[in-house]
Order: structure tokens, then sequence, then C-alpha cells
């Protein structure tokens, strides 16, 4: 049985690390408020047009997409565990003047803080290992779709997660068959910063998130995998192939040989 300490633990290690992350060049804050869009090509091929629609942004951190989001037109909602991740949206919608909504909330929890409906539910890069029951997350997304509403995601590939930090054996299990607790030091956007915190995380094979998507109702249109990671959050990294502004990153010494991003189109039925 998984108990809820899992969500104050994992809660204030984002809290930890809102300050740290605003600050740094990973986030980029500077090109942000002055127009940058944080999206992806990944997601933003399978998102199309979104003007005058309504979208739901899951485990959204202190908000760049969500915003982003408003910037194309869209009606942007914002949902994330980490009450000073969304005070600093909230915070930064006000000075951008954007109309974006930010709400904090566990995901399971969400139906009993939101009454709305969406034309999009969205999620990336990281979220789902942070959840330990797939299923309970798609009754989420679906919960919230219109009828023929569509669900987009990106994330990195279950892949990755099975090698140990610096890519060179298997160290964890592909499957989720337990918790992974482990301490932490620094943070993907700041490797040397000063904070140690602790994570509880599972990992989630592909069947498990499609298999969860399909039971709740969502039709699958699309699943794709890349090679490449739009962000360089990992170690042993090499920058190649990048053109503009849209950077890839890959593993050195495995070369394309792994799968490092998937991304995903379902549609409720």
């Amino acid at each position: 049985m998984i108990s809820n300490d899992y969500i104050n633990i994992n809660k204030q290690t984002w809290n930890n690390k809102v300050d740290v992350h605003i600050a740094s060049e990973f986030y980029n804050m500077e090109a942000f408020l002055n127009g940058k869009s944080t999206l992806n090509n990944i997601e933003l091929e399978l998102l199309g047009n979104i003007k005058g629609k309504k979208i739901l942004h899951l485990q959204c951190h202190f908000g760049q997409d969500t915003m982003s989001f408003s910037r194309m037109g869209a009606f942007a909602t914002g949902v994330d565990l980490s009450d000073k991740a969304i005070e600093k949206a909230r915070e930064i919608n006000k000075s951008l003047e954007l109309d974006t909504t930010f709400i904090c909330s566990d995901i399971y929890d969400l139906p009993n803080h939101l009454e709305e409906k969406f034309d999009f539910v969205f999620t990336s890069y990281g979220t789902i290992g942070w959840l330990p029951d797939l299923d309970k997350w798609a009754k989420v997304v679906s919960h919230f779709l219109k009828p023929d509403g569509k669900f987009v995601m990106a994330d990195f590939h279950p892949v990755v997660w099975m090698f140990d930090n610096d890519f060179k054996e298997i160290y964890y299990n592909y499957f989720n068959t337990e918790e992974i607790i482990e301490e932490e030091s620094g943070t993907y956007a700041e490797k040397s910063a000063n904070l140690t915190n602790k994570t509880i995380t599972w990992n989630h094979p592909t069947s498990e998130l499609l298999n969860a998507l399909i039971t709740n109702g969502l039709k699958i249109n699309c699943f794709n995998e890349f090679d490449y990671s739009p962000y360089n959050c990992f170690n042993q990294t090499e920058e190649f192939d990048s053109e503009g502004s849209e950077k890839k990153f890959r593993i050195k010494h495995l070369e394309n040989k792994i799968p490092m991003v998937y991304s995903l189109s379902a549609t409720k039925k």
C-alpha cells in the first residue's frame, strides 16, 4: 500500500527547487519574459491550432509552458503540486498581463478543485514518474476532457529511467515493481546547486501508460519515439544536429541507440 507521504516529500522537494530553477540558465527566464515560447516542436506538432481552445496543463511547475499556451491564444489552466511554484506562476502571469489560471493541487485530487471541461489536456517531460497509479491518473485525464477532446503528452522514454545517472549500466527495473526512494544532490536545471532532496518516484513501462489511457476511454491516435531530448538535463550528453532555437541532446556514448523521448496523442471517445 502506498502512503500519502510521497506527496508531502515530493512537494517539499519541488518547493525547494523553485528559486534555483527560476534563476537557472536552463529555464532562461529573461528570454521567456521577452516573449520566447518554451514549447517544443515535438508537442506543438500534436497540438495543432489551439487558439480559442481551453487547455488544461497537468504538472506545470511554475507555468512557462502554460503561459506559452496563453500567448498562443488558448484559455490555459496550469496545475501543480508545489504551492511555491504556483505562487511564482501567478506572479509571473500577473507581470506579463496574461489570463492564465493556476491551481495548486495533487493531480489525483484535482476533480475536487476544478469543475471545467477542456478541449485539450496536456502534460510533458518528467511528469508521470512522480505518480504511483497510472490508471487513477488516466481517469483524471479522461474526466477533464470534453467528448472528442484531445490528450497530448510528451515525456522522457521509460528506457532512459533504467540507467544509472551516467548511463553506464542498467540500474533500475523497466517495469513498475516498486517505489524508488532516493536522495538527490543538485537539480537537473543546475547540477551544482546546493540542494539535497529526497524523492519518491515510479517507473512506468509503455504498456502501462497506453493501457491506462485505453481503459479510461481514450483512443490512441499516435505514439512517436525520438532518439534525442530537447533538454540538456542528463549527464554524459552531447548536442547534435540542432537548428535555430530547437536544440537536440543525446547520450554521447549511446549515440542514437536508445529512445530518449516519446510523444502521444489520444482522443476521448
